[in-house]
Formats: C-alpha cells, structure tokens, sequence
C-alpha cells in the first residue's frame, strides 16, 4: 500500500490544497515538517484505506487520485456519501469531524494521500486560529451541503433527484467538451 513518494512533490502541493491556500508561508512550513513517508500513501485502484469500525486516526489529504466515501446497509447496498479528488481531505480529530465515522473510503483510481496524526494536527489549530477558522468553515459548507441534499432528496421527484445529481458531479467534475460537461469518472448504480 505504502510506496516511495517523492516528499518534495508532496510538500510543493500543500498550498494547493483549498484549506491550506493563501495561509501564511509559516504555517505552510510547519504543516510541511509533519508530512514523511511513514503518513503517505501511494493506493493502487480500488483499494479500501478505510472500513467502519476501522477508523483512521487524524486528518487525510488527496494529493492525487479520487476516492469514494460510502456506507453500506445490511444488505450490502452502497451509499456514496462522496468522491474527493486532488485537494480534498477527510478524517477527525478531537475537536471535530469531517463526518467519515462509519464509513468505508475506497480509491476510484490510483491515488496519492498524505495524513496528519491528530496528535501532532490539534497544537496547529490552538497555536493559528485562522487555520482553526478554516476547518470550522469547511464542516458549515459541509453541513450545508448536506441539508440542500436531504431537501432535494425529500422534496423533488426522480427526474428532479437525478438532475440535482447530475448537476452536482458536473459542477465538481465536469470538463468542457465540445459545449457539454462531462463527469470525469465512472457512474454506477451503486
């Protein structure tokens, strides 16, 4: 699961990452010292870097790749909570959660990751308040984005629940083609 990654194309990514965008050349050093080798990971397709009740510790950022958080029921049926490509992160630690307790987090194509242990990620949001201020804003869109889910769900029809997706995927994944969007990644029923 674990490969050699170059550190430097790991580190030269941190500012593109949204949370981490425009924060301070000193807190981008510091993030820097706490990624190694030993919390990055190279993932082939389809390989599974969580299960429910097999919960990582600490925060997971996508330097490369796409993965899929979903749930499952008793009957085995599949859930997609999300996908997250380059730039999206999931995890908790103990002052909040990126709502991925429970689920199973699986690559949709070779991936790159890199985590950072709650232990050494919490002295960060006590010592800079404006990254603390930006894991606060992205679990409110989080939320938000969950209650505009839940209300599409409840009150459209079929036609209306596919095209509110549809419109999601291509807004987050789209590519301009020939005057169209296309969703870049495999669809299932699932």
């Amino acid at each position: 699961m674990l490969h050699d990654v170059a550190m430097e194309n790991i580190t030269s990514f941190l500012p593109k990452i949204k949370i981490f965008e425009s924060l301070p050349a000193e807190i981008i050093r510091e993030i820097e010292q706490l990624v190694t080798r030993s919390n990055t990971y190279k993932l082939s397709k389809n390989s599974i870097l969580q299960t429910p009740g097999d919960e990582r510790d600490g925060l997971f950022f996508v330097i490369a790749g796409k993965l899929r958080l979903y749930k499952t029921n008793s009957a085995g049926k599949q859930h997609t909570v999300c996908i997250l490509s380059e730039g999206g992160m999931f995890g908790e630690v103990e002052t909040f959660s990126l709502g991925t307790r429970g689920t199973y987090v699986e690559t949709i194509e070779d991936s790159i990751v890199f985590s950072i242990p709650t232990e050494q990620f919490e002295p960060l949001l006590g010592k800079y308040s404006e990254l603390s201020l930006r894991f606060l804003s992205e679990i409110s869109k989080r939320l938000r984005d969950q209650d505009e889910l839940v209300e599409k769900l409840v009150f459209r029809d079929l036609r209306g629940k596919v095209l509110y997706f549809l419109n999601r995927l291509s807004k987050k994944f789209g590519i301009e083609e020939n005057g169209y969007q296309k969703i870049d990644f495999p669809l299932t029923h699932q």
